[in-house]
C-alpha cells in the first residue's frame, strides 16, 4: 500500500468517525438540554451541518472527503479520476468508512457516559421515511456530481452541508443519506439511533437514491467542465 492510499484510508476513517460523533453527540446534548422536539432537531441539524462542512474542508485534499460508501461507489463507477483507482481500494475506503462510523458512535456515547456500542431500539421505517431517504441521498449525489462535472469543487463543503442540514427538516427520515452513518447509528441507544432491524431498508433506499441522483446529474451535465478540479485520490496515489 502506498503512503498516499494509507493516508486516504485514515482520512476516511477519521472523517466518518468524527461525522458520526457530531451527529450522535449533538443529539445527546440536545436531548439533555431540552424536551422540545423542534429545538432538539434544530440543534442536531445545525451542529451536523457545521461539522460536516469543516470535515469536508479539512479532509478533501487527503482523498475526496467522501465519508459515505454511496459517494465512493459513484466516484469509482463514474471514473471521476483521470487514473481510475482499483475496486480493491474503493472497497477498502468503504470498510474504513463503516469502521469509522462505528468508532464515532462509540466515541460520542463515551463522551456523554452513555452505554458504548449499545444497539438502538429506535425503529424507523415505512414508505414515507424510506422515500425520504431516497430523496435525501439522490439530492446529495446530484449536488456532488454536478459540482464536480461543472468544475466547481470549491463549493462542495458548504453545498453538501447545507443540503444535509436542510434535509433534516424537509424529509421524514431526517436525512441519514449514508450507509456507513446508518450502520454506526445502529450502535447507539440515544436520540440519533436507528434499530439494527431498520437499517437494511434504509441502506437500500440510500443506494436507490444515490443511483437516481448520479443519473440525473449525468443527464443534466453530460460534458465535464474543462476547469481544473481538486486533486483526486488516484492522482494522490500516483
Amino acid at each position: 500500500m502506498s503512503p498516499a492510499v494509507g493516508r486516504r484510508l485514515l482520512a476516511e476513517f477519521t472523517g466518518t468517525g468524527l461525522l458520526v460523533a457530531i451527529v450522535v453527540g449533538s443529539g445527546i446534548a440536545a436531548t439533555r438540554l431540552t424536551t422540545d422536539g423542534a429545538l432538539r432537531l434544530l440543534v442536531n441539524s445545525l451542529v451536523t451541518a457545521m461539522g460536516l462542512a469543516v470535515l469536508i474542508l479539512v479532509f478533501i485534499q487527503a482523498g475526496g472527503a467522501h465519508f459515505n460508501p454511496v459517494v465512493t461507489a459513484a466516484d469509482w463507477l463514474l471514473g471521476r479520476s483521470p487514473r481510475r483507482y482499483s475496486i480493491g481500494q474503493a472497497a477498502a475506503v468503504m470498510a474504513c468508512q463503516i469502521a469509522g462510523a462505528i468508532a464515532g458512535a462509540a466515541l460520542a456515547d463515551a463522551m456523554f457516559a452513555e452505554p458504548v456500542l449499545s444497539p438502538s431500539h429506535h425503529h424507523r421505517g415505512g414508505a414515507p421515511i424510506l422515500l425520504s431517504e431516497v430523496v435525501a441521498t439522490a439530492g446529495l449525489l446530484f449536488i456532488i456530481i454536478a459540482l464536480a462535472r461543472t468544475g466547481r469543487p470549491e463549493h462542495v463543503a458548504w453545498a453538501v452541508a447545507a443540503w444535509i442540514g436542510a434535509a433534516y427538516w424537509f424529509t421524514a427520515s431526517t436525512s441519514f443519506a449514508n450507509p456507513a452513518v446508518t450502520i454506526g447509528r445502529t450502535l447507539t441507544s440515544t436520540y440519533a439511533g436507528i434499530a439494527p432491524a431498520s437499517a437494511p431498508a434504509f441502506i437500500a433506499a440510500q443506494l436507490a437514491g444515490g443511483a437516481i441522483g448520479a443519473i440525473l446529474a449525468i443527464v443534466i451535465y453530460p460534458v465535464r467542465s474543462g476547469r481544473v478540479q481538486v486533486e483526486e485520490p488516484a492522482q494522490l496515489a500516483g
